[in-house]
């Protein structure tokens, strides 16, 4: 039932596909009716809620199919491949997009962990991304959450607080001890993912990264690969060829984007995308447009 009221507020809000904005910092709502294979994205720090329909993401080669049942929780920039295979006019995928604040999520798990109270920690494991179960929880927040919509006034005088109690949810949930994990005082690798995702036209050399964690670039590379299913220099490359795919699809030319993601070379920039999706920067930007929902 409370889905549906999520689905409902959703419905009112979009009557066509894409995203718009809460008023709510970083939470948006999304629409798709149209299948859309899975294309070079970038995730930031989220949590992606479907209500109906389904996505599909995929990071270094696995997988993860995820509809009301289940959301996904993403606490570190990850570059993927997301998409809409399943969504149609008789299909609607509708869905919230919420932005992980790296101050507030950081406050919350410190004032858990120093509680004494740990949430319990879920069973397998995860890298880089993870999908984890409803929970009444979660649910509820969510939807008070996006209650708030209807009123401007409401929005702004209780939408951090319902943000708080969402994030709160998912620290608690399914996912929350991967989420303290990445939003803890003492991770380094988090850290690292945060300063190079900001910096990708920059020159970045593995050993400063290394340093900036405070490790050897051995066990560096250990831990970032245990940590995001890649090594260092592969999620770089990710990084930036992903990041610049979604802008030549987005309208800049190959050169902008080229030189947005730090390349200088274009040679280098053509041969390095091309070995990663099978076809040139420039078949590239005449196949492939930006699909709405891509984000979320």
């Amino acid at each position: 039932m409370t889905k549906t009221k999520i689905r409902t507020i959703i419905e009112a809000r979009m009557p066509k596909d894409g995203m718009v904005q809460t008023g709510i910092k970083g939470v948006q709502l999304f629409r798709a009716t149209e299948a859309v294979p899975c294309a070079p994205a970038v995730y930031e720090p989220c949590i992606i809620a479907i209500v109906s329909g389904g996505k599909e993401t995929v990071l270094d080669g696995q997988r993860y199919v995820y509809d009301s049942s289940e959301y996904l929780c993403c606490p570190m920039s990850m570059p993927v491949e997301a998409g809409t295979p399943a969504a149609s006019p008789e299909n609607p995928l509708y869905g919230v997009y919420i932005a992980l604040d790296q101050r507030l999520m950081s406050e919350l798990t410190i004032e858990i962990e120093a509680s004494g109270r740990r949430a319990p920690l879920a069973e397998g494991s995860a890298r880089g991304i993870r999908l984890a179960r409803w929970d009444d929880g979660f649910l509820d927040a969510l939807l008070r959450l996006v209650q708030l919509s209807d009123s401007a006034l409401d929005t702004a005088i209780l939408g951090e607080a319902r943000l708080r109690e969402l994030y709160y949810a998912v620290l608690k949930g399914e996912a929350g001890a991967f989420a303290r994990q990445a939003f803890g005082p003492g991770n380094a690798i988090a850290r690292s993912i945060l300063h190079v995702s900001s910096r990708l036209e920059e020159q970045i050399s593995i050993d400063e990264m290394a340093d900036r964690a405070g490790m050897s670039r051995a066990v560096f590379h250990r831990k970032f690969k245990q940590a995001t299913t890649m090594s260092p220099i592969q999620f770089v490359k990710s990084m930036r060829l992903n990041n610049a795919a979604m802008k030549i699809a987005g309208g800049m030319t190959v050169a902008e984007a080229a030189m947005h993601v730090g390349y200088v070379s274009a040679s280098q920039f053509s041969r390095e995308f091309k070995r990663l999706y099978g076809q040139s920067p420039r078949q590239w930007s005449d196949r492939h447009q930006l699909p709405a929902a891509l984000v979320g």
